[in-house]
């Protein structure tokens, strides 16, 4: 059955469903019962707690083991029968970092710092997950978030993506999405190739989120979604991402909106990600016993042909690879996104001012302390190789995860932050300074031009965000501030237990939830009709270069246009 065939076959058994669902039969299914292309699925009913529908773990592709390992996204085999759908999928295969999930899906808790520096994750993950409105009437817009991670990690079974509390306050359905990441999402090795445009790109995990939007465009209907009206939102390596889909020839038509969370083109060159594959390639020779150094690995891999060289990979397990690239830090990370020419434009930035890319509304923003997050970077700069936290990860995880915000003050900056960048205030190299140059140089930098670019050519439909809130307990409104990605839990309205749960105090809770609520409203006002106007800011919205200032005190909005 072709794809659109089995489409038609959904939306018209999803018609009988809601008939159904409105009464007339004693056998009427459950409303969390909807049916796919593929299949059936039942979810879970929310109805009388958050007001919501949720659909997790739903199956967007095959898993991509065996021969899939490294090519693109193939469709998932059709099931009969009732698909529980009711818990979220596997986070994909990754090395463990902070926004990683914890080792066997572990719940988030501190089991995820077990996880750092090792193999976590598996590659059975494209999933994706789906919320909406219990008691909504009519078709709905759609949210498709991707999650960041610097494309090397995360999952959609964050707490902070919860898709719960957005759903039923912006009207909306909601999707979040798994995807490849790291050396499984993003490899562009010679002997790999096949001869095929999309195979051959590298842009696996690009390839996935393409996959998955057509999953929607195809599906969403069911769920009470509106296919012509998808938003494609993402924060940091998510919204660079968003920038690819806008820009990528592939994704004419599966979504009409796009929201860029801290990110902005950050692309890679074919000959940057092949000298990066061929290095790991060696790295995986000679961890496997097959040669000693690079010399004797290109020794051996020269007696082998492409189709042995790819099969051998193929054959390995997902721990011997992941194990292999987190021994050989010296290689960096899987260059991502690859400029190819089919899937991502040679040159990404010079098609965006050629005017080719998707032409919709575009609101971006990011956070004014984008950089603190990023302060184990600060050696670097200053050429003294000194991090500027303090604690590992490990200790710093566990530190924040126990931390009661309603306590009184026990901590001080010095607690978190290397001596070398204290006291804060020090120039040239104090932690707010080295802050600041990490948000220009990471984030703004680069963004800024490509707003531009974007604004000179749709100019009436380009907005711009900063989110300043920093109400944290001390020691944190310093050290972190509005650190990068602290505007999720406000996007999503969660604020329970998450990564930046110490910063959820009760003394700050007005101001915090009514920033929540209004950015929420916002949000839904710009997924409805493409502009984020609502009363519900206080303050009318010019498009970019103007922005709005996103900002609250403990107990009341202040939220300023600039």
């Amino acid at each position: 059955m072709t794809s659109t065939l089995r489409a038609g076959a959904a939306l018209a058994a999803a018609s009988l469903l809601s008939l159904a669902a409105c009464g007339g039969s004693d056998d009427a299914p459950p409303p969390t019962r909807r049916a796919t292309s593929f299949g059936t699925v039942e979810g879970i009913d929310h109805s009388t707690t958050t007001g919501t529908y949720a659909w997790l773990g739903v199956p967007y592709a095959k898993p991509p083991v065996g021969s899939l390992r490294w090519m693109p996204p193939v469709d998932p085999a059709p099931w009969s029968g009732v698909r529980a759908t009711q818990s979220f999928g596997h986070g994909c295969a990754q090395g463990g970092r902070y926004f990683s999930p914890a080792p066997n899906d572990a719940p988030y808790g501190l089991a995820v710092r077990e996880g750092f520096g090792k193999p976590v994750g598996d590659e059975d993950c494209l999933t994706l997950n789906i919320w909406r409105p219990s008691n909504a009437q009519g078709p709905l817009p759609v949210i498709f978030f991707i999650h960041g991670g610097s494309n090397i990690s995360g999952y959609s079974a964050d707490p902070v993506y919860d898709g719960q509390a957005l759903a039923k306050k912006a009207n909306a359905v909601v999707v979040t999405i798994n995807y490849r990441v790291g050396i499984l999402g993003w490899l562009d090795l010679p002997q790999l190739k096949t001869g095929d445009a999309l195979a051959d790109s590298g842009d696996f995990a690009l390839l996935d989120q393409l996959q998955a939007l057509k999953f929607v465009k195809n599906n969403i209907a069911a769920f009470g979604g509106t296919p012509d009206n998808v938003t494609v939102m993402g924060q940091s390596a998510g919204a660079v991402n968003v920038w690819n889909l806008l820009v990528s020839p592939l994704s004419a038509g599966l979504f009409h909106k796009a929201m860029s969370l801290s990110g902005g083109i950050a692309n890679s060159s074919r000959t940057t990600a092949q000298t990066y594959s061929k290095a790991l390639l060696n790295a995986i020779v000679i961890a496997d016993g097959k040669a000693t150094d690079a010399t004797s690995a290109q020794a051996w891999l020269a007696t082998q042909t492409d189709a042995q060289v790819a099969a051998y990979l193929r054959g390995l397990t997902t721990s011997q690879l992941l194990t292999v690239m987190l021994a050989n830090p010296q290689l960096g990370n899987a260059p991502a996104p690859i400029e190819d020419g089919n899937v991502v434009p040679v040159n990404a930035a010079a098609a965006l001012a050629a005017g080719k890319y998707q032409k919709v509304p575009v609101l971006a923003g990011n956070t004014k302390d984008e950089g603190t997050l990023f302060a184990n970077l600060f050696g670097t700069v200053t050429g003294t190789g000194i991090k500027g936290f303090k604690l590992t990860d490990y200790d710093r995880f566990g530190l924040q995860f126990n931390f009661d915000p309603n306590a009184p003050a026990a901590l001080t900056e010095g607690d978190l932050i290397d001596p070398a960048y204290l006291p804060v205030t020090a120039t040239p190299y104090g932690w707010n300074a080295l802050s600041a140059y990490a948000s220009n140089a990471i984030f703004l930098g680069p963004v800024t031009p490509q707003l531009t670019s974007l604004a000179a050519q749709q100019p009436d439909k380009v907005w711009y965000y900063r989110f300043d809130w920093h109400e944290e307990p001390v020691p944190f409104n310093t050290v972190y501030g509005a650190t990068h990605a602290l505007d999720l839990p406000f996007v999503f309205s969660n604020f329970g237990t998450n990564v930046f749960s110490f910063a959820y105090t009760n003394a700050n809770k007005p101001g915090r939830e009514a920033l929540s609520d209004a950015m929420i409203a916002s949000l839904s006002a710009f997924v409805k009709t493409g502009n984020p106007n609502t009363p519900a800011l206080g303050v009318t919205w010019a498009n970019f270069p103007a922005k709005v200032v996103m900002d609250a005190s403990p107990t009341q909005l202040q939220i300023s246009a600039q």
